[in-house]
């Protein structure tokens, strides 16, 4: 047993009294063994122990030991979200003297401010886009934290993160690094990639009994445990987990399900007493915004249960996910990206559907390794005398094979996913735009450094390799030396895929009329798109593409044409000011995708008019311009009011219609009429901005 003051050697008083402050006399057992195979002198490490075991806090201790002997250390996480809570969690060191920072947002910033503080947090795709643009801080990282690395083996995440993690051993040879996953099943392998030692254990604070649910019997390995049953296992769990003081995470296959069980468990546990902090819960959720989304939400909250995916706002997520851990919230329906890693422990985990539907493969189980990161949320240090976790089953056969599929087999090993052509292309592109290789030679070299090279001769690439780069010297990215052109290093800094670039730089080069809706419907082409599905209620947008015809862009495909089209259309709305509500009902979508496909809208509109201006295509002006309004959501006639903080488009359209159409004209006005229109503090705040702008001599 290792006590938290054994770490005297290692690190200061006011640190291990930070730790005793929140209750930590002494180390977990995979915790001690980290510390004696070196974590605090240096050590790199992979660390595969389950959820809860504390591998944050072992992440913890090596980034305050760099930081309190003057180095930095990166932390990088899968989602944006889990970002904002680890910076969240870890800015209690500022009592220490050690600054904290968060690195989000803009793409194509380099962000060198970041490099004041001691711990910096990032997404791997905001740390790829600082090596991209030149960030001289990460050049001195001493440790880098990488969270959920069993993530390399994602289609999606996989290649980026691992070609992030090759930069920065390139750049920082002698760098620490913390590898931290609870499910690797080749640990060793990757390990091996690392240079680092293994920590491996299935050790956890609080035990975690896993089983299948069926017929209101829960069947555990050599043990069955009945709970009192009305004929719906569903209902039954719930009540006898709330019976028994507990809250319950519930895991759906699609949106539309968890918000169907949020509903159905809404009307089962309506007959319990109400809080008045649900209420106010529930208050807070509306206050959000007014979509059919957000009032069912509410609806399901003044019952103690909630939904949670990503059609929701980030501030109605985050509502729910505190309601939860005050245990106001007794029950989440939720999709599985739950489950990657956000602290949200409950007392049973019920995943209610292991199957998953993938395209023209139909519906598909679950891989092991993403059902134990489900089940590894169960159990609460400190709270619950053990966690449960349940698949559901419909009759004995099926129970028998998810005992033995699931609960008593082994994740699957991790594979590199560096091989895809659209990765490729991306990443070779930026690995010579950065400078990590000048030639064939030192491309070969630096591949032979990656996670796939370690897994698997490198020359299995050769073909793809070849490939990605004849495309890039056709479309002027590359000379045929494989030096980058100025438009290959603008493509790379920008952080789009090269198909993208190609896509906008062509179709802008080849259109003779460009209106905005040319330009929206220019964005969904690109593969850095995701489009709307077009469902069978959308019979307008063929009318739409006739009607608008002339403006579109040629696309040989008509099934991609009506996703894009179905696309560009939310956006035209979303920039005429079309309530937010109107748009999630025309287009069966939450407030939240509104958001995110308005969100990377702009951030390709911006590299459009990037792409415009370098090459001179003659439409960069009007591009620049519809950024600025699919930022805001605003008609062209708002565009200068924008500019004041505080002012919305909802503020904006106000304004304009009580005739404060300009900067000019505010700065004319009595503050009192402007009071009237926007309430007395809003108005205090523009204008002191329109004084403070006059002092400057802005406008």
């Amino acid at each position: 047993m290792l006590e938290i003051e054994d770490l005297a050697p290692w690190l200061p008083g006011e640190v291990l009294e930070l730790y005793k402050k929140e209750g930590i006399r002494e180390l977990y057992p995979p915790q001690a063994e980290a510390v004696e195979r070196g974590l605090l002198e240096g050590k790199s490490l992979l660390v595969s122990v389950p959820t809860a075991a504390g591998k944050t806090m072992l992440a913890e201790l090596a980034m305050l030991k760099a930081a309190l002997s003057g180095g930095r250390s990166l932390y990088i996480v899968p989602l944006r979200a889990l970002a904002s809570e680890k910076h969240e969690a870890f800015s209690r060191f500022s009592d220490l003297g050690v600054s904290v920072g968060l690195s989000s947002g803009d793409m194509e910033r380099r962000d060198e401010y970041l490099g004041r503080n001691q711990i910096v947090v990032a997404t791997s795709e905001k740390a790829d886009s600082l090596i991209r643009n030149g960030a001289r801080w990460i050049r001195d990282l001493s440790v880098l934290v990488v969270d959920e690395i069993h993530l390399l083996d994602s289609t999606d995440r996989g290649p980026t993160l691992e070609m992030t993690m090759t930069k920065l051993l390139n750049l920082n040879p002698n760098i620490q690094i913390l590898g931290l996953s609870a499910t690797v099943a080749n640990a060793r392998e990757v390990a091996s990639w690392l240079n680092a030692d293994l920590v491996e254990s299935r050790w956890r604070p609080v035990e975690l009994k896993e089983g299948v649910i069926c017929d209101g019997v829960l069947h555990f390995p050599g043990e069955k445990v009945s709970i009192p049953s009305h004929g719906d296992d569903l209902i039954d769990l719930i009540e006898d987990t709330m019976n028994q003081g507990g809250q319950i995470l519930i895991f759906e296959s699609s949106r539309r399900n968890a918000e169907a069980t949020a509903s159905k468990l809404a009307k089962n546990v309506s007959r319990r007493e109400k809080a008045r902090s649900l209420t106010r819960l529930s208050e807070k959720i509306l206050a959000t915004g007014e979509s059919d989304t957000a009032r069912r939400l509410a609806e399901s909250v003044r019952s103690g249960v909630a939904f949670h995916h990503a059609g929701l706002l980030s501030e109605q997520r985050a509502i729910v996910e505190r309601g939860f851990r005050s245990g106001q919230i007794r029950a989440i329906a939720s999709t599985p990206t739950l489950a990657a890693g956000l602290n949200l422990p409950a007392r049973r985990v019920l995943i209610r559907s292991y199957k998953r539907y993938q395209g023209a493969r139909g519906m598909v189980a679950i891989p092991v390794m993403e059902y134990r990161q489900m089940a590894g949320r169960a159990g609460r240090p400190g709270l619950d005398p053990r966690g449960e976790a349940f698949l559901m089953a419909k009759n004995e056969a099926e129970t028998r094979d998810l005992l033995e599929h699931y609960v008593q087999g082994e994740p699957e090993e991790i594979f590199s996913k560096l091989a895809m052509e659209p990765a490729l292309r991306t990443h070779l592109l930026s690995t010579m735009a950065t400078g990590f290789a000048e030639n064939a030679d030192d491309l070969k070299r630096f591949i032979s450094s990656t996670f796939y090279a370690h897994q698997q001769d490198a020359w299995h690439l050769d073909a793809t390799i070849e490939k990605v780069l004849s495309f890039l010297i056709e479309s002027g990215m590359m000379e045929e030396d494989l030096r980058p052109t100025p438009l290959g290093e603008l493509v790379s800094r920008l952080y789009i895929d090269p198909l993208t670039a190609r896509i906008v730089v062509d179709n802008l080069r080849t259109k003779e009329k460009i209106t905005d809706l040319t330009i929206l419907h220019l964005i969904t082409m690109t593969p850095d798109m995701d489009t709307l599905y077009v469902q069978t209620s959308d019979g307008w947008i063929e009318e739409f593409i006739h009607q608008h015809y002339g403006e579109l862009c040629p696309e040989e495909n008509f099934d991609w044409m009506m996703r894009e089209a179905k696309t560009a259309a939310l956006l035209l709305d979303w920039i005429s000011e079309e309530e937010e509500e109107r748009i999630a009902d025309r287009f069966r979508v939450g407030p939240g995708d509104i958001r995110r496909v308005a969100e990377t809208a702009e951030w390709l509109i911006h590299s459009a008019g990037r792409l415009s201006e370098h090459l001179d295509l003659g439409a960069t002006f009007r591009i620049y311009q519809l950024e600025k309004r699919v930022h805001y959501g605003a008609g062209p006639d708002l565009l200068s009011l924008l500019d004041l903080k505080g002012v919305g488009r909802v503020r904006a359209r106000k304004l304009h219609r009580a005739g404060y159409t300009s900067l000019d004209k505010l700065r004319g006005a009595k503050e009192p009429d402007i009071a009237e229109i926007l309430g007395p503090r809003i108005a205090e705040k523009v204008f002191s901005q329109l004084r403070y702008g006059e002092r400057d001599g802005s406008s």
